[in-house]
């Protein structure tokens, strides 16, 4: 049975130590695998177990029983059983924000209950009860179990010997419940260090499994890393390069984007919940990190490599090597399943995004404005789907705006729409930045100074968690606000950008927003229509005549705005429509109407530059022109290039009518004569 041992910890050792780890991981640290634990068939298939119509919630934390599978939710507060029916069944519930989950010996579920702080134990005839902290006491503080203090735990597991070990995150520690106490194993202060127990630094661990000998493997979330803590609490980095980049390699080239969880496979394959997608660190000689899935946000099932996930937060690794995946994004319980590894019938990708209703998500909350009083009008500076900084050619790095600005003063409160509980561990970026934010699971708010006054100053909201010196902020999951708190400050970019729907699924919060007093009765302007040849020179007009005179395939580019009731005559936004339609000379349609690029939603952030052509310009300086390519499609399913061909039309003179068009249903349009020349 073990004529051929794998001694995958030890080729981890080895390999980190040739990479420059701490010496301290040493060679301790290895345990044999037989090989009848090792699968022989490549992970292939992704597929939908349950959920993803919305009746989990907010699935997270993931745990396996023979056959059975467990997941929490989050915003259910509640622990759901799925067995071989694949239909939820409700195992528990009045948690508070549940995170990760794992089984001791005796059966008993063992649940980071983040929102209260506490770690608790559903036992097997169903009664909860707490086994450390105290309900609503965030702290930190070892010593007696029920006298112990944590900080809105995420992450929980259970050791061989029965210890639980818990990722304290937001204390920035590892903590060990053994024989009624808590003990903290290793991390200090928010950072990043290997070390032996204070002297290591974490920030926002989440994911917490056994690993070799009594040690265990942390998702270093905060950091983008791997870390391995030893059972005397030695921090050392196993995989990472500790940035917010992404990409495969050995251990400590490798990149990481949010590592949320860390399963470890019967062959002791690592697999990593990272953001959007799956990595693992296979059982080698030599391990490498590498993606098994798209890195893309989405929600796709099918063949592995075309599997596109939506922030998983949980994973696990059940019986038959299936890795089940909490793809909390999606609100779906996903799998990953053996095959053989050359298959003809390899899974086709099946796409199965949901897209939430715009009309459904405005009537969930009452409409108010950012600020206070929360019904008095304010500037809309700009809308969805504007591109962001200057487009010169097919090289420059631009965006899509993805919200909608709402003017305001420097300074001032800016205010919650909706009642919404925190769910990502990470809710806040670019602290001290023009781009600081917090993301709460329907909205967000950008271009805040969050949690504090026009000078920096705490605003003395306990839900705002300074680190020292106010190098950093963060919101722990599980936190609850109310329209109307003061989310923070506006800072120099004097407003409120707000994104509408959940990420992944933003809508354009013209339309999923009730914000009261708006109007919109005037049409959007358009000041140009310009026709390129297929190289980007400009069309030349017919000799001694005014119109343009089409030869080859033609690019139309139309320059327009739009503008909103109310605001200053400077302030020009972009539009939400745009397209064309071909006439013959006597006003009679030879093409339909086409509206080519619409922005309801996002398209891929690929797509800007097929949708603006050279010369457009948006941002906080400068001035502001939209030049739309409205012979290419953009929109939220997707984009590509498009002509106007003269070999689909006859000889002759035409009209070319482009329109534009704003959310509130106004239209402009403008006619430009041409000639088909063959």
């Amino acid at each position: 049975m073990h004529d051929r041992r794998r001694i995958f910890p030890l080729a981890i050792a080895c390999a980190a130590a040739l990479l420059g780890a701490a010496a301290v991981f040493g060679l301790a640290y290895y345990f044999f695998i037989a090989d009848d634990a090792t699968p022989g068939r490549p992970l292939v298939a992704a597929s939908t177990l349950a959920g993803g119509e919305g009746e989990i919630g907010e699935p997270f934390g993931v745990a396996v029983r023979g056959r059975d599978i467990f997941v929490s939710d989050g915003t259910g507060g509640k622990i759901w059983h799925i067995g071989a029916d694949q239909r939820p069944v409700e195992y528990a519930h009045g948690l508070n924000t549940p995170s990760a989950i794992a089984f001791d010996k005796d059966g008993s579920l063992i649940v980071a209950d983040t929102g209260s702080h506490t770690v608790r134990k559903i036992a097997a005839d169903g009664v909860v009860s707490i086994i450390a902290g105290a309900d609503g006491q965030p702290g930190d503080a070892d010593g007696p179990a029920l006298s112990a203090r944590f900080n809105a735990p995420v992450g929980v597991s259970v050791l061989p010997d029965g210890a639980i070990a818990v990722a304290d995150t937001y204390n920035d520690k590892i903590k060990l419940i053994r024989n009624g106490s808590v003990t903290t194993l290793a991390g200090s202060t928010r950072g990043i260090a290997d070390g032996a127990g204070g002297d290591a630094k974490l920030d926002t661990p989440c994911g917490i499994t056994p690993w070799a000998n009594g040690s265990l493997l942390v998702a270093d979330t905060g950091n983008a890393l791997i870390r391995l803590v030893s059972p005397d609490g030695v921090v050392t980095t196993l995989a990472g390069g500790g940035n917010a980049e992404f990409g495969d390699g050995t251990l400590l080239s490798s990149r990481f984007s949010r590592p949320y969880a860390i399963a470890s496979g019967p062959d002791g394959s690592l697999f990593i919940a990272d953001g959007n997608s799956i990595r693992v660190i296979k059982n080698r000689t030599f391990p490498v990190v590498e993606t098994i899935t798209s890195d893309r946000r989405g929600y796709t099932d099918g063949h592995v490599k075309a599997a596109r996930f939506n922030r998983v937060s949980g994973i696990a690794v059940s019986e038959g090597y299936r890795v089940v995946i909490a793809d909390t994004g999606n609100g779906a319980l996903r799998t990953i399943d053996a095959g053989a590894a050359n298959a003809k019938d390899a899974p086709q990708p099946i796409d199965r995004s949901r897209r939430t209703d715009a009309a459904e998500f405005r009537s969930r909350a009452a409409g108010r404005w950012p600020y206070d009083p929360p019904e008095a009008r304010r500037d809309i500076a700009g809308t969805l789907g504007e591109v962001r900084g200057k487009v010169v050619d097919q090289t420059s790095r631009v965006w899509f705006h993805n919200g909608l600005d709402i003017a305001g003063a420097y300074g001032e409160r800016a205010r919650f729409i909706r009642d919404e509980i925190v769910s990502d561990p990470l809710s806040t970026e670019n602290f001290g930045t023009l781009r600081e934010l917090i993301r709460l699971p329907t909205v967000g708010y950008i271009h805040i100074r969050l949690g504090r006054d026009a000078e920096g100053r705490p605003l003395g909201d306990a839900r705002f968690q300074f680190d020292p010196g106010m190098t950093g902020v963060r919101v722990r999951r599980g936190t609850a606000f109310k329209a109307g708190e003061t989310v923070g400050t506006l800072n120099p970019m004097n407003h409120v950008h707000l994104i509408a729907g959940a990420v992944g699924d933003e809508m354009n919060a013209l339309a999923a927003l009730d914000l009261p007093g708006v109007t919109d009765t005037t049409p959007p302007i358009i000041e140009e229509t310009a026709f390129y040849q297929e190289n980007w020179q400009p069309a030349e007009t017919s000799s001694g005549q005014k119109r343009i005179t089409i030869t080859g395939r033609t690019r139309v580019v139309v320059r327009a705005f739009d503008r909103m009731d109310g605001n200053p005559e400077r302030r020009r936004l972009g539009v939400f429509r745009s397209g064309f339609q071909i006439l013959a000379r006597d006003n009679s349609p030879v093409t339909g109407m086409a509206w080519n690029i619409s922005f309801d939603r996002n398209p891929p952030p690929e797509a800007v530059l097929f949708a603006y052509a050279p010369g457009s310009h948006s941002g906080a300086t400068g001035e502001t022109i939209f030049r739309y390519i409205v012979t290419n499609h953009v929109n939220n399913n997707g984009f590509g290039e498009g002509f106007l061909d003269p070999a689909e039309l006859a000889a002759g003179e035409y009209i070319l009518r482009v329109f534009a068009a704003d959310h509130f249903g106004n239209t402009a349009s403008k006619d430009t004569e041409f000639e088909v020349a063959k």
